[in-house]
């Protein structure tokens, strides 16, 4: 049943926002100096003729999701040209709907599509993958949630209700079993926070290549005022949670990098650690030979480490490995993996037990994915991809609605902080940590709360358009 609140799509426009690292950032087996931000602009339009536009931006972070031995350029080529052509794909999208049901609906019959169109002159292993693609949709999608929620004056996360869906859950999601339905009757709203907090504990990455202690640079650090050292970093920032990025490949390196960050954040009040392995894991007894040497050796940082980060391969469907002995020793949350609530349901039958949210999967999806975690008792994290500029925004409002296991991730104050020196401005709380913490208190109006009118930041030309704003 349609809702006189329906929208249809009308008008979007795409902008390439080039950033540059202060310093590389290392993803599993690459380095990431540079990145280009997709900010997309959307236009929709109800059945009485009113109109509103929103604004989604993603990071294209091609080392994360596109691990593979083509260069750099030849792959980020690929995915602004994928990019481009979203913008003619959305505008011309003839669904109507809430976000949700337009979205989804797109992910599901237009999306695969356009990347097999794209990926038919590609020789065979080199074609651009589905969480790439997802990553070029998530700013059109998180567009359309914004531009949906500011043409109704209300927040995003108001119209997760039954008041502006035509759809219950039960429309997207099945439970994981043959009894009644968890979703029959409910709405995203039935599994959100109902008063989310306005600052949230922040995560630190500590890099593979981040130099921990003096002597540890391989290279002359970057003389521009923000600090180097991890403790310099901790001091500054108060932060009490370290994300460590790990190799995955080398257990001496990895042991010996969780040992050296557990000693300098022991000595310096932080509280919470975590173990990202990158992907780059083949089997679960590498994590657990790791685990098991750092209680035997190292009992507090055994302690401090909250929970482990997707080790394994991202194809769960062509790696499916039981890793219930990973997560009997420290809660196991999958990150890319985890591009569907299908998938999700696929890990925990695995012995996955958390859920790592990020906006770049798309907003919908991130919503969908929470619902499904959530009815089944998995505990979720929001983590980041180095989101600067707007792309800051819905990430963190995420992170504050679902409720995670311990605030969020939030690292682009420290790769390229300059990027937001605008949006900053504006919200001086999300974009430099204090006390440990990021804060959503300026964030405000309809829509995610950009505030977008108030921030002065000058545009390039669009690189693609339909039908102009």
């Amino acid at each position: 049943m349609s809702k006189p609140t329906d929208v249809r799509i009308t008008a979007a426009a795409l902008y390439l926002l080039p950033v540059q690292t202060r310093v590389p950032l290392k993803f599993g087996r690459e380095t990431l100096t540079f990145v280009t931000c997709a900010r997309v602009c959307l236009k929709v339009q109800d059945e009485e003729g009113r109109s509103a536009v929103g604004w989604g931006e993603t990071p294209l972070s091609v080392q994360w999701v596109w691990p593979s031995a083509l260069g750099y350029q030849e792959r980020h080529g690929a995915l602004v040209n994928l990019a481009k052509a979203m913008v003619p794909a959305w505008a011309g999208y003839e669904a109507t709907g809430h976000p949700m049901e337009i979205s989804h609906g797109f992910q599901q019959a237009a999306l695969p599509t356009l990347l097999s169109t794209h990926n038919a002159d590609r020789e065979q292993g080199q074609e651009i993958p589905y969480l790439a693609a997802l990553l070029c949709c998530s700013p059109f999608d998180l567009a359309l949630h914004d531009a949906y929620a500011n043409l109704h004056g209300k927040g995003v996360y108001e119209t997760y209700t039954q008041e502006y869906m035509s759809n219950d859950l039960s429309a997207y999601l099945e439970s994981s079993d043959r009894s009644a339905s968890p979703f029959l009757g409910r709405f995203p709203c039935d599994f959100l926070v109902s008063d989310p907090p306005r600052q949230l504990p922040a995560w630190h990455l500590v890099g593979g290549m981040d130099p921990l202690e003096a002597g540890d640079a391989t290279a002359p650090p970057p003389d521009d005022g923000y600090p180097v050292l991890l403790s310099d970093w901790i001091r500054r920032d108060g932060l009490t949670c370290l994300k460590v990025k790990l190799r995955g490949d080398d257990a001496e390196w990895d042991y010996d990098r969780l040992v050296r960050v557990g000693r300098i954040a022991q000595d310096n009040g932080v509280l919470w650690l975590s173990a990202d392995f990158n992907c780059t894991v083949t089997e679960p007894d590498y994590v657990n030979r790791t685990l098991d040497r750092l209680l035997a050796d190292q009992p507090r940082t055994y302690g401090m480490i909250l929970y482990v980060e997707q080790p394994f391969p991202y194809d769960l469907e062509a790696c499916p490995l039981d890793v219930r002995s990973v997560s009997a020793r420290k809660p196991l949350f999958m990150d890319e993996s985890a591009h569907d609530w299908r998938l999700v349901r696929l890990g925990r039958s695995l012995g996955w037990t958390g859920v790592a949210l990020k906006t770049c999967k798309t907003q919908t999806g991130a919503i969908l994915s929470a619902c499904w975690a959530k009815a089944h008792g998995m505990t979720l994290m929001v983590q980041d991809l180095t989101n600067p500029m707007l792309a800051q925004i819905p990430h963190v409002q995420l992170a504050a609605h679902v409720g995670t296991i311990m605030g969020v991730e939030t690292n682009a104050m420290q790769f390229y902080p300059d990027a937001s020196l605008p949006e900053q401005q504006v919200h001086p709380g999300l974009y430099r940590r204090r006390d440990g913490l990021v804060r959503l208190d300026t964030l405000s109006g309809s829509g995610f709360g950009y505030r977008v009118d108030e921030i002065h930041r000058d545009l390039p030309e669009p690189a693609a358009e339909v039908d102009g704003l």
